[in-house]
């Protein structure tokens, strides 16, 4: 884990939404709190202890290629990964260590090899794309090996950002999920990592889960031809990464229960079970890498019942950078929740708008979930009535992108009342596209 100089690292900032009135023996309190990053990139921006003066943070980065049988299938999806990892590459900052493994039922170094990470500069990044040459498809897929692999190279990098980018096109039938469970649980932490699907013969589930134990971005790419473009959109991200392993630490009072606190945009991401413990009454909740960004989170919590008058501190939302051989790195932001006992009905019964949007966006994501698990179990009035709500959510909140994508799933007959026809004949990319981007949500409308 890097070291920072407080002063170097990005400005955060912190807003909080709530409404703040609870009526008599009212005991839930439900915020959105707004986590911005400002001055990445620029002398604000974070400097780990191998960072070169004038460069960006120092980062390690490993490509995952799947290169399965499957890959051959159709040939041209082989050639289109070789060339996506290729400008993936072309896009790394000077002096960013790197490395690339092809992925079967088991891994193997591809570049540069020998258990190590090269340094970007054009001799390297020339040199890896020879290498790209020697990727061919044939055998299995084991997910949990590849990410191993990723994690033991990464960590010989003294380096303040580590990152990996998955690619499949298969299900992973090479390892149990106990397997692929035990990969994620012993990467979390050590490295983000966004996963991408090609084609349409993967599992969402397998991917989405690799996204989101590791904190980063899932995706399909139905078309193989345009893996080079996502490839470097990813690889732009994260190098505009300014500091890692940032997580938000929630202190209650006595008496006072963290229900839930999750991620609701830019897409929704439970956090509640990641709690680690971080003194008395203080837990922290990761979330991951962060460059010029805005994320929003919504926190629930149980606070005990008071009477009429009477108001309190409910929960004190910080952020940290947790150091394995000290105490925290506090980034100088905090959010404060309250909770204020009222008879004024009119006060303690309004929902905050952002609590209010962010609850729907949520519920969206849910409902689009079951309705397309149920579709796929042969329940079409489960799954008419789940997708229908959402097509209603979706009018509601203006989520216009995944509107889109509903449209392809059903017809829509009134979206203000939710009323849809499943299709009969849907594309299995359009389907695998819904369910890949069900968790990405709009932000409130200010």
């Amino acid at each position: 884990m890097a070291n920072f100089a407080k002063s170097n690292v990005p400005r955060f900032s912190m807003d909080v939404y709530q409404n703040e009135y609870l009526p008599e023996g009212g005991r839930e309190v439900n915020a959105i709190v707004t986590v911005t990053a400002t001055g990445g990139g620029t002398a604000g921006s974070a400097v780990p202890r191998a960072q070169a003066p004038g460069q960006g943070p120092s980062a390690a980065v490993v490509v995952m290629v799947d290169c399965s049988g499957s890959m051959d299938h159709p040939a041209a999806k082989m050639r289109n990964a070789r060339d996506a990892t290729a400008a993936a590459i072309g896009t790394l900052r000077d002096g960013t260590h790197f490395a690339v493994i092809a992925g079967t039922h088991v891994a193997e170094e591809v570049y540069p090899g020998g258990g190590r990470l090269a340094v970007a500069d054009a001799t390297t990044r020339e040199q890896a794309r020879l290498a790209l040459r020697r990727l061919g498809a044939g055998g299995g897929t084991a997910i949990g090996t590849w990410l191993r692999l990723a994690g033991r190279l990464l960590s010989s990098a003294d380096v303040g950002i580590r990152h990996g980018i998955l690619l499949t096109d298969g299900r992973n039938e090479h390892e149990s999920p106990q397997d692929l469970r035990a990969a994620l649980d012993d990467c979390a932490g050590r490295f983000t990592c966004d996963a991408r699907g090609v084609g349409t013969d993967w599992e969402v589930k397998e991917v989405t889960a690799v996204a989101s134990a590791l904190l980063g971005t899932a995706d399909i790419v139905a078309d193989p031809a345009h893996l080079a473009g996502d490839f470097t959109r990813m690889m732009e991200t994260a190098m505009g990464k300014e500091v890692a392993d940032v997580a938000l630490r929630v202190w209650t009072p006595v008496g006072t229960t963290v229900r839930f606190i999750k991620q609701v945009a830019p897409a929704v991401e439970e956090l509640t079970g990641r709690r680690t413990e971080a003194g008395p009454r203080a837990g922290d909740y990761p979330t991951g890498s962060w460059g010029d960004e805005s994320r929003d989170y919504h926190l629930c919590v149980e606070v005990p019942a008071a009477g009429l008058g009477q108001e309190m501190l409910a929960a004190r939302v910080s952020l940290v950078v947790p150091q394995a051989d000290g105490p925290a790195l506090n980034l100088g932001s905090q959010g404060l929740v309250r909770a204020v006992w009222t008879d004024d009905m009119s006060a303690s019964t309004s929902i905050d708008p952002q609590v209010a949007h962010y609850t729907g966006q949520a519920e969206l994501a849910r409902v689009i979930q079951q309705g397309l698990d149920l579709r796929k179990a042969g329940d079409f009035d489960g799954a008419t009535a789940k997708l229908g709500r959402a097509v209603q959510l979706a009018g509601e909140s203006g989520n216009a992108d995944t509107a889109k994508l509903l449209a392809k799933v059903v017809d829509v007959v009134d979206v203000a009342t939710g009323t849809v026809r499943l299709k009969t004949k849907v594309a299995e990319a359009d389907e695998m596209t819904l369910e890949t981007r069900s968790t990405k949500t709009v932000r409130v409308k200010k």
